[in-house]
């Protein structure tokens, strides 16, 4: 009796902690998601204010009326925001010749009009999908974060539910890589640059190295590398995560980081620190564009392919390349001393030359811009990508063609699991966040198999279902 006493006990310990990890692993995912969906919605606003009047331009009396009552005699294709980011109850759009009729009121389900459904990464939401599936319906999935708003979707069987992409990844259809760079010219400016003369000045009060974050403890293990690197060599860090020294008063909010009194602080230092908060692929973020476009040399961690993004091979400091943080604090120190060595990372932008023609034919071939009012923005430009695309099967139809199919890839979005670094550390201020990723990652590929195999069934399912058969795998 005392034995099974004992076994009865491991099993409640057991099955709390799996419900505890559950519980703060959703808090977390969700607090994150919020957090991403309010920064994606701010920073359209902040780039295309006048651009939500030019969204309205091309609409007659009778799109209006459409707008106002869902006329359920729509004659345009219907394509559907499921996950509710562009808060458009109904707007007829024109991409190029085709018309589209977009909007998040999920009534429109049933529509015989109804093409696509349209999805945004952080918000997808496995308690409401739109099932069952038909034959014509597409699905969209927008997804410009990294893994850790919603690790599932980057899993092979769940990112291969979608007939159309767009998220980081230069492999995905409509690639947003450089979400982040506003234009070519926003690298090479001068307007913020600051002679090294003076930068030699100011480093009787600036630390050589800066780091701004206030997103502690991501999957890249970015603060314990950092916390390590200050054993070495002085850094000013302003943000939240390992912080030593306080911004001005007027600069204490999150909308003053793209103030220019901010950008003229950060233009004052020698290197930045430029870390992402995951490891992936073309995962490049204001990171490394904006010490670029400062004439700071960035101090880079993040995507392991930059350097296909750099606007010269000798204009940014890969951390992946030194074998220790001690290294690296050597590294810079030798640069901070030697003004010539120092220099040559700055050649580039001196001249206003980047070599990288990559990055010059990206840029070009996008058809979104960044925080432009002349141009549409990425979500803009992938509703029309999807719009696009339901008229080209439409006209094919007609002409008595196949249609053509669109699939997701493997590749569209994915990630690597998240490691952390092996150097000793002081684990007791880390925060507990730290010791999720992994864990949720694992759980992760389970949730992307669950996925795929209840949407496959083609009907509606409970959470209750989803997370029986997450555990059952």
């Amino acid at each position: 009796m005392a034995r099974w006493g004992s076994k009865k006990i491991c099993v409640y310990c057991f099955c709390f902690s799996t419900l505890f990890f559950l519980i703060i692993t959703f808090q977390v995912v969700t607090e994150l998601g919020q957090f991403e969906k309010k920064k994606l919605l701010k920073s359209l606003l902040k780039g295309n204010q006048q651009g939500v009047a030019f969204r309205g331009a091309f609409l007659s009396k009778k799109s209006l009326d459409n707008m106002k009552h869902h006329n359920p005699g729509i004659s345009y294709p219907i394509l559907v925001w499921w996950s509710p980011l562009t808060g458009e109850t109904g707007r007829i759009g024109k991409c190029g010749e085709d018309t589209c009729f977009f909007t998040i009121n999920q009534t429109f389900y049933n529509h015989k009009m109804t093409q696509a459904f349209l999805f945004y990464g952080t918000d997808f939401n496995i308690k409401s999908l739109p099932l069952p599936r038909k034959p014509t319906h597409h699905w969209g999935l927008f997804h410009e974060e990294s893994p850790k708003n919603n690790y599932k979707l980057f899993h092979e069987p769940a990112i291969t539910l979608f007939n159309h992409t767009a998220t980081f990844s230069n492999n995905s259809h409509m690639p947003l890589t450089t979400q982040y760079l506003k234009s070519v010219q926003t690298l090479t400016s001068q307007t913020y640059f600051v002679n090294l003369s003076e930068k030699k000045s100011l480093r009787q009060k600036l630390a050589p190295l800066v780091y701004v974050q206030s997103d502690c403890n991501p999957p890249s293990d970015r603060d314990s590398y950092i916390q390590e690197l200050m054993k070495y060599i002085k850094v000013d860090s302003y943000g939240e995560c390992l912080h030593n020294k306080d911004l001005p008063a007027d600069l204490n909010s999150s909308l003053a980081m793209d103030n220019d009194h901010f950008f003229r602080i950060l233009a004052k230092y020698k290197f930045s620190l430029a870390f992402e908060n995951a490891v992936c692929d073309d995962y490049i973020t204001e990171k490394l564009w904006r010490p670029l476009s400062l004439g700071v040399v960035p101090v880079y961690y993040g995507a392991p392919n930059v350097v296909d993004w750099l606007p010269s091979n000798k204009s940014a400091i890969l951390v992946k390349k030194f074998s220790s943080p001690q290294e690296l604090a050597e590294y810079i120190k030798y640069l901070d001393e030697n003004d010539t060595a120092y220099e040559v990372y700055l050649k580039w932008k001196k001249k206003g030359e980047i070599s990288n023609k990559k990055l010059f034919s990206e840029i070009k071939r996008r058809r979104w811009g960044v925080q432009d009012v002349f141009q549409d923005n990425y979500i803009d430009a992938f509703e029309c990508m999807v719009c696009n695309r339901v008229w080209e099967n439409a006209k094919r139809k007609e002409q008595g063609l196949a249609p053509m199919l669109w699939q997701a890839q493997a590749h569209h979005l994915s990630c690597p699991a998240p490691k952390a670094f092996s150097f000793s550390t002081d684990h007791t201020k880390q925060s507990p966040l730290h010791e999720i990723w992994l864990p949720s990652f694992e759980q992760s590929k389970k949730e992307a198999i669950a996925l795929r195999a209840l949407v496959e069934r083609n009907k509606n399912f409970t959470a209750q279902e989803f997370w029986k058969l997450v555990f059952k795998n």
